[in-house]
């Protein structure tokens, strides 16, 4: 039997969220599954992955094939790099306890990644905020410059009217 580590959809149209199953080659996409071991929501910047790596790591050795899309969700989550370290363990090439350095130094890069996306995003956001303020702010004093010369307009008219008129009357006498 075929086992594959592949996403199951779930949530409504448009608004998809996965989940990470370990499941049969041959049955369907949304069917049955043998054990479900995460959730991948590609709707939030960065895209929230909850995996239970332990889980994931167990059936990638014993055989299960992770899906292109799977591959990349293990990956980014550190899954295939700790694979790839505890083989090396095996083969002899490194000390468990050198293996776990590694992984943990990986992991605390990758979060650190993580972290400066969410903040330069933040950043981003409260950038982009103020420069519509500051838009908005020219806008509203373009439009009450124009209300003004209106008004001053709108005074300077009737005064000119009235000189006129005090004109053309002493000279119709």
């Amino acid at each position: 039997m075929a086992v594959k580590i592949r996403l199951a959809r779930r949530g409504r149209k448009k608004l998809a969220i996965y989940d990470i199953v370990v499941a049969d080659a041959r049955s369907p996409r949304d069917g049955r599954f043998i054990e479900k071991i995460g959730i991948y929501n590609p709707n939030t910047n960065p895209a929230t992955i909850e995996l239970n790596n332990d889980k994931a790591l167990q059936w990638l050795f014993n055989g299960a094939q992770p899906t292109d899309t799977a591959r990349r969700i293990l990956s980014y989550k550190g899954v295939l790099m700790r694979k790839h370290l505890q083989v090396g363990v095996n083969k002899g090439a490194l000390t468990q306890e050198q293996a776990d350095a590694r992984y943990s130094e990986w992991i605390k890069g990758k979060e650190a990644q993580i972290q400066a996306k969410v903040e330069r995003l933040k950043s981003g956001k409260e950038a982009d905020k103020k420069a519509k303020l500051a838009a908005e702010a020219k806008v509203k004093e373009a439009r009450a410059e124009a209300i003004r010369q209106k008004q001053a307009a709108a005074a300077a008219a009737p005064a000119a009217e009235v000189e006129t008129a005090a004109e053309d009357a002493p000279a119709a006498e």
